[in-house]
């Protein structure tokens, strides 16, 4: 692998706590640089140092969560977290590669997640509902703790989205993603374009109720609870396997159609 080029440009950073007998040289990438202090956003930064910390303590202690980052290069180099930082190294850091096949580079993690899976913190109920909407697994409650997520998210090798930038600093989770948007709408949005997610959207397919998979059921399995006018009126049916909710292609139907349209107007 050769060299990542370095921008110019420099800022500085201190350990406070150290004796700063060492210098490093990082550079971070595309998205990583909305953690930064904006006068280190887009250029080199001189980290001083002492001693041997391993590389993920000065990363975020410049304000970018593990969980953002899926590449780290030194001196041309893949390194992982454990990784103690040298006096001259020159340190690249990349964000997440969720669909790209960087597994060769990588030693960040045992691999990167190909099973597209996502827990949601409390407050992204509506970006919860608009990946399911979209045919993403999604796993959400509105009463669950920062710790449940952290379990869940281990357990089940889930994605965490959240608002809260201190909950992806959890040693424990590997693969998080901080929503920076505020509406509902563009977060889906940049959820879909962050992890390049455009040809594995599948609408229809998970209960935006409980995200159990919706399967196409026979009329007459479901007659029996179905209102009067929409057995007279609809012949195609769809149930959720888990909550036994059931789905047809009625007046809601459009106005989901209509905010699918609206999450891939923007879409590339």
């Amino acid at each position: 692998m050769g060299r990542i080029p370095v921008a110019t440009g420099r800022a500085m950073v201190e350990d406070a706590d150290s004796a700063n007998s060492h210098r490093a040289e990082f550079r971070f990438y595309a998205e990583l640089n909305d953690f930064l202090a904006p006068t280190l956003r887009h250029s080199r930064i001189d980290y001083l140092f002492s001693g041997n910390p391993g590389i993920k303590d000065p990363i975020e202690a410049l304000g970018v969560p593990h969980t953002e980052v899926e590449l780290i290069v030194v001196d041309g180099n893949s390194r992982g977290f454990d990784y103690q930082l040298q006096h001259g190294d020159r340190v690249a850091v990349y964000p997440v590669f969720e669909c790209f096949d960087v597994s060769p580079l990588v030693r960040l993690r045992q691999a990167p997640l190909r099973r597209t899976a996502f827990v949601v913190d409390v407050h992204l109920g509506k970006l919860a509902r608009l990946l399911r909407l979209l045919g993403f697994d999604v796993l959400y409650r509105n009463d669950l703790e920062d710790r449940e997520i952290v379990n869940i998210s281990c357990s089940q090798r889930r994605i965490v989205l959240t608002r809260d930038r201190r909950l992806l600093y959890n040693k424990r989770i590997t693969h998080g993603c901080f929503i920076r948007a505020d509406r509902p709408l563009q977060q889906v949005q940049e959820v879909v374009r962050r992890l390049q997610l455009e040809s594995a959207i599948n609408p229809f397919h998970r209960c935006l109720l409980c995200n159990g998979e919706v399967m196409p059921v026979a009329r007459e399995a479901v007659l029996d609870q179905l209102p009067a006018k929409t057995a007279r009126y609809y012949q195609d049916f769809h149930r959720c396997r888990s909550c036994g909710k059931i789905y047809w292609q009625g007046p809601h139907y459009r106005h989901l159609q209509q905010q699918l349209q609206a999450i891939r107007n923007d879409l590339p």
